[in-house]
């Protein structure tokens, strides 16, 4: 057993794909993240297909999609209660499993097979109503009073947990919530259970808001022209809202402002996990590891003048995957690979790579069978009136806006940015994945279909009876 890959897998909460500097831009400084990519996998085509915290985190520890785990949108209210999960899975292995930082599962404090989390989950509002005292929810507040004070609080910035405008990280960056992640990960590593193998989830809430990256990572950004937002012939439809405690400046320096900040902050993550991988070098854990790397969703940042979240676009859809494989695997590294990949592949692919068979009834799919490809990925995210259903094959993508029936469809080959929508020019295609998501949505309690028919305005709902269990 002791001969089993030892398991890293981080998660970062809001990371778009191209904010990645191997898949985005030469201005965008993540130089350790990017040698990973460079000596791991680095999956081009990976998409979060219910882009938003809660959903996507179901669909990570259970290899389920959204219609099987139950979460098609954000729902915080339902209890979890799934019967097989990733950490549940490892831990029944042998492995010492370990969580730090952010969970976003209900209760608090369920476990989901961890035998210990310590926990950081940011800002929420639900959670700080419901519970009188921050360590029946949260690990890190009640640590940084012990340094900050007892009245120290993580809204002290003055920044909205959703807004976008900036102020950077006011006190030492050894007790920003992503540098205390990184000291609590390590401390694991010098106290774990060394007779066995480690499953070490090591999750940042950064770079979501607030935006309050320290100001030396934000320094980084200062002489950086970004290129403006994407701008699209179709973007009129929808619209970003903000509110008084979490406003969108819209003025282009600020807007510019809160780019910067925001890759800054991804900025100070890279910078946290080389710290992370060189304790890992000094106990001698380097060699035998396997190294996941993935976002649970990304952030339009302002393309399409949209901000945040669950949204079918790539900018929020779209995440950054890299595997770095241990020895024997390493042949099959240094490379991109530019298949359809999802969250729910992660689970079967770690117990591929540790050799534990694949629990039954997983809806992902081990990447390293290098045979399997998806026809298509299916992606959806209740979200009001922008309620939305979406279906590409890496090349195509169409979009459905269940509440209104407005239709996108977007050639990804030809038009990576998303900026103009072709329904109407390529009706054919168009009809073509109409038909593919109405036998896709069929027999969805939902009622999104009727006689083999899309039907616009059936009221779409944050989790489906058997969310938090699994169908």
């Amino acid at each position: 057993m002791n001969n089993r890959p030892n398991v890293l897998l981080i998660v970062v909460d809001q990371m778009r794909r191209d904010a990645l500097g191997v898949n985005g831009s030469d201005d965008l400084h993540t130089p350790h993240l990017d040698q990973l990519a460079r000596e791991g996998i680095n999956f081009s085509r990976a998409y979060s297909a219910c882009p938003s915290c809660i959903a996507a985190r179901a669909a990570l520890m259970t290899g389920l999609r959204p219609d099987r785990h139950g979460f098609t949108g954000y729902d915080s209210r339902v209890e979890w209660r799934y019967p097989t999960t990733l950490a549940g899975t490892l831990a029944a292995a042998g492995y010492h499993t370990q969580c730090v930082g952010k969970m976003h599962v209900e209760p608090a404090r369920n476990l989901l097979g961890f035998h210990h989390v310590v926990l950081h989950d940011g800002f929420l509002h639900d959670k700080r109503q419901q519970y009188r005292d921050a360590i029946e929810y949260d690990d890190y507040l009640p640590d940084i009073r012990r340094h900050l004070g007892p009245d120290a609080d993580i809204g002290d910035c003055g920044v909205g947990c959703n807004g976008y405008a900036v102020r950077p990280w006011p006190w030492d960056v050894r007790y920003h919530p992503t540098s205390w992640v990184t000291s609590r990960s390590i401390e694991f590593l010098k106290r774990r259970d060394p007779t066995r193998p480690f499953f070490l989830k090591v999750s940042y809430h950064r770079p979501h808001t607030p935006l309050d990256p320290p100001p030396e990572f934000l320094r980084l950004y200062d002489a950086i022209e970004l290129p403006e937002p994407i701008e699209s012939d179709w973007s009129g439809f929808l619209s970003t809202a903000g509110n008084v405690e979490n406003p969108v400046p819209s003025q282009p320096p600020f807007r510019d402002r809160a780019r910067k900040a925001y890759h800054a902050s991804v900025s100070h993550i890279d910078y946290e996990l080389n710290r992370l991988f060189i304790a890992l070098g000094d106990l001698r854990l380097w060699d035998n590891l396997l190294i996941v790397f993935v976002s649970d969703h990304g952030d339009l940042l302002y393309d399409h003048r949209l901000v945040r979240k669950a949204l079918p676009f790539e900018g929020c859809a779209g995440i950054p995957l890299l595997l770095r494989l241990p020895p024997p695997l390493q042949d099959r590294s240094g490379r991109t690979d530019g298949r359809l990949a999802e969250l729910c592949d992660i689970f079967p692919t770690i117990c591929e790579v540790c050799g534990i068979p694949v629990p039954a009834g997983l809806d992902g799919h081990s990447l390293l069978d290098e045979t399997f490809r998806r026809d298509s990925l299916h992606g959806e995210h209740c979200y009001g009136e922008w309620s939305n259903h979406w279906l590409t094959d890496g090349r195509e993508k169409y979009c459905w806006f269940s509440q209104s029936g407005r239709e996108l469809l977007f050639d990804l080959v030809g038009d990576p940015q998303e900026r103009h929508d072709l329904s109407a020019a390529r009706p054919e295609r168009t009809a073509f994945w109409r038909n593919r998501l109405v036998q896709e949505l069929a027999g969805r309690p939902e009622g999104y279909v009727e006689a083999g028919q899309l039907v616009n305005g059936r009221t779409p709902v944050p989790s489906l009876p058997w969310a938090g269990k699994g169908k």
